[in-house]
């Protein structure tokens, strides 16, 4: 691990230290005798569907995956990519963010393509995920008759459904822009900092030819209904998962509907950056504090459910991920620095097409 790195996690531990004395300082009734007991009440069938819907939604990234190949592999197997992706996110959730390259790596290896490549996919499927969740957190939010305007904190909700909007709708303009001018904005950037600092020039000016040959993997119409939708789909089975790991809890939660996931959702994808390889942190803080702050739920049953939640929808692939890497042979240390090397290696001697 280079010092950067450990510079990086360093800074993580201790905001995730800041922020988790800052929580239970309000808790100073907290009773572990309760919190212990909200397991011991679990309904263990809701845990299995919910893992059940996480995997399911790893098949539609995979699909999402092979649409986006089509003008390059249109004979991509889906039955190659699909371990290539649980194997991606088991990488992710075990390594923190060194582990993200796997999957498009791991991908551009299989199908014999390049590293480059399928960073672009990586980088456009990020702007589907967040459109996707976004449209459905909207419509949770803002609809007529939605079990959210119930609640006594619901402006902060529509607060919090009006900066995902703004997120998506940024992020939007911004693959516009890139799309049409993708080549002249990366050469510009280059040329604004040459006289400042080369390597990050060259690294935002990379990250922009990335992201515009990604685009061109959106080959028409048709294959644009069809990631959308799909996204759609893999998004509102994330949250069913989550639904039923609420309702695991019975009565004392059974009264949440698919409206009030959404919000829990996007606290959870908003904490999920800042925490530690193999630990979390900022999801199950982020979901903690929402379940509290905006449902009212009490300290014991937030803090229980939240840890949950991290473990049924982010921990899940951890054991089928680690037998298919042992059974194909793979490290995922040894594939996360390879990964990481290709990424460097983009950045010193960027593609020309």
């Amino acid at each position: 691990m280079n010092k950067k790195r450990i510079f990086a996690y360093g800074a993580v531990l201790a905001v995730l230290c800041v922020l988790v004395y800052l929580q239970f300082r309000t808790w100073k009734n907290f009773d572990w005798n309760t919190f212990w007991a909200e397991w011991r009440m679990l309904q263990p069938l809701h845990i299995l569907y919910a893992a059940g819907l996480i995997y399911i939604s790893y098949f539609l990234r995979a699909l999402r995956w092979k649409i986006f190949l089509r003008p390059v592999r249109k004979e991509a197997s889906l039955l190659g990519i699909i371990p290539a992706t649980i194997i991606g996110f088991t990488g992710l959730t075990l390594l923190g963010r060194p582990g993200e390259l796997i999957r498009p790596y791991l991908i551009a290896r299989r199908e014999g393509l390049t590293f480059s490549s399928q960073m672009a996919v990586w980088a456009v499927e990020r702007i589907f995920d967040i459109a996707a969740f976004t449209i459905l957190l909207v419509l949770a939010v803002f609809l007529p008759g939605t079990t959210l305007r119930l609640l006594p904190e619901y402006s902060e909700v529509r607060i919090f459904g009006f900066l995902f909007l703004g997120l998506a709708t940024g992020l939007s303009l911004g693959a516009i822009l890139v799309e049409r001018s993708g080549e002249a904005l990366a050469g510009w950037v280059e040329k604004r900092f040459s006289n400042r600092t080369t390597t990050l020039g060259a690294t935002i000016a990379q990250k922009v030819r990335e992201f515009h040959r990604g685009l061109d993997t959106i080959h028409g119409p048709v294959a644009f209904v069809e990631i959308s939708m799909v996204s759609l789909l893999m998004w509102a089975g994330i949250a069913l998962a989550y639904l039923q790991v609420i309702h695991a809890y019975g009565p004392a939660l059974e009264s949440m509907t698919l409206a009030d996931i959404f919000p829990l959702m996007g606290s959870s994808m908003v904490g999920s950056l800042i925490q530690l390889p193999g630990v979390g942190g900022g999801s199950q803080l982020a979901t903690i504090t929402t379940l509290q702050r905006i449902y009212d739920i009490p300290h014991e049953l937030a803090a229980s459910c939240g840890i949950l939640l991290w473990l049924a929808t982010f921990v899940s692939v951890i054991p089928v991920g680690l037998v298919l890497a042992h059974f194909e042979r793979l490290s995922l240390r040894e594939l996360s620095q390879e990964s990481s090397q290709q990424e460097e290696d983009m950045v010193v001697s960027p593609p020309t097409s």
